[in-house]
């Protein structure tokens, strides 16, 4: 049992939960406008594709997840120009998103690095580790916390920020209104495109983050579809947490435990398809436990709610 549950399943816990946790702050703030983004998964992709077309031409990871946020954003703008100025079905078009990704990362892994299924440079520098010079020397908590990229406390410091953003300003105000009652906030003057397009390219630099996190923070490589369904797990944790910054958090830590309890089963010589359909499984059992909270009824009528 002490192989299963140490400080080192805690710490990895956090370092898997970050990119979850980053696209499931995007996707909460589409839902508070009113845009239920499905599209994570896709914009996920492209973050962690194009953080390592960054990193290859640039040798500099600033560079390489600022070229990720750049790029990523240009998808954010179409799907916010698709379901807001034309008003397409945000369903459809996110699902439409996550195909594009897919094959557009798939067609690039060739077409720059010449490469099928992976590319990996035993030269390319991945994010560095950082140990904070306090928490580092308590007991227990300087384990878990210290030794993690610089995008795992941003992601922290991230979650915070929207929290005081939704419950402290005025503009945060004004943005929840634009989600939960559109008519009434157009008749105070509030712009309610306005925030769904700053929340989607919001969104988009978030899930570029978590990108980021995945091909440069965990490993330095990509490989095809390396997102493997993160994408989902975040939309079903920005439900579960009621689109709450607090409860955003709580839902990833749980799905980000499961995911590193599901790597450490696979170092107890237990069934590589058994270990990696825990944080899947989870999620299923998360959603009937909270089937009568009417998330996915919220979900369907989000794209008429926001019109």
């Amino acid at each position: 049992m002490d192989q299963l549950f140490d400080l080192a399943l805690f710490n990895s816990a956090l370092r898997v939960l970050t990119p979850i946790l980053l696209a499931a702050l995007g996707g909460a703030l589409c839902a508070r406008v009113g845009l239920f983004n499905v599209g994570l998964e896709g914009l996920m992709l492209i973050g962690a594709f194009t953080a390592i077309v960054g990193n290859h031409y640039f040798e500099n990871t600033a560079l390489a997840i600022l070229f990720a946020i750049a790029c990523v954003s240009v998808f954010s703008l179409l799907f916010a120009y698709l379901s807001i100025q034309l008003q397409a079905n945000v369903i459809v078009v996110g699902v439409a998103m996550n195909f594009l990704a897919l094959g557009l990362t798939t067609f690039s892994l060739r077409t720059i690095f010449h490469v099928k299924g992976a590319y990996y440079n035993k030269e390319m520098i991945g994010l560095p580790k950082w140990d904070i010079p306090v928490i580092k020397d308590i007991p227990v908590l300087g384990e878990i916390l210290s030794g993690q990229s610089p995008l795992v406390y941003l992601a922290l410091v991230i979650a915070g920020m929207i929290w005081y953003y939704f419950y402290r300003t005025i503009s945060g105000f004004r943005f929840l209104a634009a989600g939960s009652n559109p008519l009434a906030a157009r008749s105070l003057g509030i712009r309610v495109q306005r925030y769904q397009y700053g929340a989607v390219l919001a969104c988009g630099v978030l899930c570029a983050l978590a990108g980021a996190q995945l091909s440069l923070g965990q490993v330095t490589l990509f490989t095809e579809g390396m997102t493997a369904g993160r994408g989902f797990i975040a939309l079903v944790a920005m439900m579960l947490g009621q689109s709450g910054p607090l409860g955003v958090v709580a839902s990833s830590l749980l799905f980000g435990l499961m995911d590193a309890f599901s790597i450490r089963l696979q170092g107890l010589s237990m069934p590589s398809h058994f270990t990696q359909m825990v944080p899947y499984a989870i999620t299923i059992i998360a959603m009937f436990f909270f089937k009568d909270k009417g998330f996915l009824k919220d979900a369907q009528n989000s794209g008429s709610s926001s019109r």
